[in-house]
């Protein structure tokens, strides 16, 4: 990458590989004044990027994030799974200290709010403005307001989506 585009991605907020190096150094630390203050730089590196991640959320992996951290809120209780790709104004939401639990590749796509004590499988997709409330099973997509889940093709291993 060349030093202009760099400088470009920079200066828009778009550079959140010093923001998850940041995130794994918090995670990884003891409890004590270095974590909290880790936590302090990784909240307001969020902020700057315009959204927030609870300090005690489990990522695994890197989420992938096209708009950046733009209005995506990330409950402290919540857990993601590895390579799912969260787009822009994305709520997960903790209803009494409880937040979903969602599972590997999923997409959840612009303004969708998942809350409360909720398991998302594998491989689903949660459609643009969908609110989530219920279990989720693997493969399936979500869709509209209130959600409805959509049978995928179907597959003898799928079947189990309502």
């Amino acid at each position: 990458m060349s030093i202009r585009r760099k400088i470009i991605d920079y200066s828009r907020g778009n550079n959140l590989g010093r923001f998850w190096r940041l995130y794994r150094r918090q995670q990884s630390a003891p409890e004590g004044i270095w974590r909290d203050v880790l936590t302090f730089l990784m909240s307001r590196s969020a902020y700057r990027h315009g959204g927030y991640i609870g300090p005690d959320a489990v990522i695994k992996g890197i989420p992938s994030l096209p708009h950046g951290l733009q209005g995506i809120f990330i409950s402290r209780y919540a857990t993601i799974g590895e390579d799912c790709w969260i787009y822009q104004n994305v709520t997960i939401g903790e209803v009494n200290k409880k937040a979903p639990v969602i599972g590997d590749h999923c997409l959840i796509g612009a303004g969708a709010v998942i809350v409360g004590g909720v398991k998302i499988g594998n491989h689903v997709k949660i459609g643009a403005g969908a609110v989530v409330s219920t279990d989720v099973p693997d493969g399936c997509t979500v869709v509209s307001q209130p959600a409805r889940i959509l049978n995928p093709a179907k597959d003898e291993e799928l079947e189990d989506c309502p």
